[in-house]
């Protein structure tokens, strides 16, 4: 899966393009009081560029070193600094509640390893900390318009629920939403997004 991930990214083209996620966008005030933020599988950088300009210090992982290269260069063509770190989220633990804020976009791991990552995310961030994510559902397989083709690396919004309990869930969304995002991301897509405080 590795090098799947190394030779995609291994271009001068940025896969999902230089512009954040578009959730990212709309919900990045609530990171206003967080100040250090981890993004999680985080690819070519566009999430953590966006949100170093905030000025969040950020901390990019991900587990394609051609991802981290490409971040490193995305923040230095936006004269931020952007931290980056190889971490195979399946294998490698993460520091233990180090941050104020924790997203992933669209990172897809199969189901049986979904919820070890979104424990991971939670057990990064400080007590009152924030999750933020967007991810496909299981119905993105009928749109087509990006994502895994494989229904064991996509989310159930029940499950997401579920791992929810206990915490405060400040935007939950199942549902249609537009994303063009390079040339991996383009069209009417099927996502679940979810802004939780620890």
């Amino acid at each position: 899966m590795e090098s799947t991930w190394h030779e995609r990214f291994n271009s001068e083209e940025y896969w999902y393009g230089e512009e954040p996620n578009v959730f990212i966008q709309q919900q990045a005030f609530r990171l206003d009081k967080c100040k250090k933020v981890i993004a999680f599988a985080e690819g070519e950088g566009r999430n953590a560029v966006f949100l170093a300009q905030r000025d969040h210090e950020v901390t990019a992982i991900d587990y394609a070193e051609s991802g981290l290269q490409k971040t490193k260069k995305l923040a230095q063509k936006y004269a931020v600094d952007v931290h980056t770190k190889k971490v195979d989220l399946l294998a490698d633990s993460v520091p233990n509640e180090e941050y104020d804020a924790a997203i992933m976009v669209f990172g897809h791991f199969y189901r049986d390893a979904q919820k070890m990552v979104l424990n991971k995310m939670k057990n990064a961030i400080k007590s009152e900390g924030i999750i933020m994510l967007e991810v496909y559902s299981k119905d993105q397989l009928n749109y087509g318009t990006g994502g895994p083709a494989d229904l064991g690396m996509l989310y159930e919004p029940k499950e997401i629920l579920t791992w929810c309990e206990g915490h405060e869930v400040i935007h939950f969304f199942y549902g249609e939403q537009e994303r063009v995002e390079g040339k991996a991301h383009t069209g009417l897509a099927h996502v679940i997004q979810l802004v939780l405080r620890k």
